[in-house]
């Protein structure tokens, strides 16, 4: 569809209230999923985050890599086993998500976002003692239950002009590494940095009434109806987690979580930067339209 002159100044001008409220706010994104692993996603993406960079909204990039670890794992032999959604680690599997999250995708992440022309330094939670982790359960190995979020490094290079892309692998004083899931550590560092809100980039539409309907949409839940929408089935298996994730960032002051879908082009502008919204918006009372 082409778009006129007249129709982007419009678009221009109906985004200036958000932009207004965003600017030098935090937004920390979580991303992974397909709109990891598809290429022209993933430079769309990288577009939007130098785009609200550039704006003036402080962005924090917090990334997983599941469908690259388990690639990485069968080119070596090793079996992938889950246990409630939790990758088992051993001590090599461990090295093989350092590896993986630390270093191919993290690093490919930095150079995408600066070949869009944004400035990004990559981070692990072993960097500055970022996410310091204990064992959540000696029948997963190494993964890891986060102890303690130093922050400091991050707000360093928000206050620099850098947008931190951050592994989500933690380390204890012994200097184990330890496999965290993304969403947990997206949470957590949103929630220790005060932001504004967390985006949540996954497969699906949001938290939908009936899973195999996209119209059955729940545009907007405050925190107290997430345990009866538990108990009626319509929060269940997989959205579990990351519901919880978003619950607990909102519980802990962020001012407002969203899932969205990040196979959509541009849902990040979309959910952010318009009227329209995408997704579900997760707050700790009654909302505006603004604020959708």
């Amino acid at each position: 569809m082409k778009i006129n002159n007249a129709d982007r100044a419009q678009i221009l001008t109906e985004a200036l209230p958000y932009i207004q409220k965003y600017k030098d706010k935090i937004i920390v994104i979580k991303y992974g999923g397909n709109a990891m692993i598809n290429e022209e996603l993933k430079n769309a993406v990288m577009g939007d985050i130098v785009l609200l960079s550039l704006i003036g909204i402080k962005v924090v990039l917090v990334h997983g890599g599941g469908p690259e670890i388990t690639d990485m794992l069968k080119r070596v032999g090793k079996e992938s086993r889950f246990e409630n959604g939790l990758r088992v680690t051993d001590a090599e599997t461990a090295e093989i998500v350092q590896m993986v999250l630390a270093g191919k995708i993290n690093k490919s992440l930095v150079n995408l976002i600066e070949s869009r022309g944004g400035k990004a330094v990559g981070l692990s939670g072993a960097d500055g003692k970022l996410i310091v982790a204990s064992k959540l359960d000696e029948k997963l190995g190494f993964v890891g239950e986060i102890e303690e979020i130093n922050v400091e490094p991050i707000n360093v290079l928000l206050n620099n002009g850098y947008i931190p892309v951050v592994s989500t692998v933690g380390c204890d004083m012994d200097n184990n590494v330890y496999n965290i899931n993304a969403d947990t550590v997206a949470a957590y560092i949103a929630a220790e940095l005060g932001a504004e809100s967390l985006v949540s980039m996954t497969d699906i539409a949001g938290l939908l009434r009936d899973k195999d309907d996209p119209s059955t949409l729940i545009p907007v839940v405050t925190v107290s109806e997430t345990p009866q929408l538990v108990r009626d089935g319509i929060i269940s298996g997989g959205m579990i987690p990351k519901i919880e994730c978003c619950t607990e960032a909102v519980r802990r002051g962020v001012k407002k979580a969203f899932i969205i879908d990040g196979r959509v082009p541009h849902s990040i502008l979309i959910e952010t930067l318009t009227d329209e919204g995408i997704g579900t918006m997760f707050v700790p009372g009654a909302t505006t339209l603004l604020e959708n």
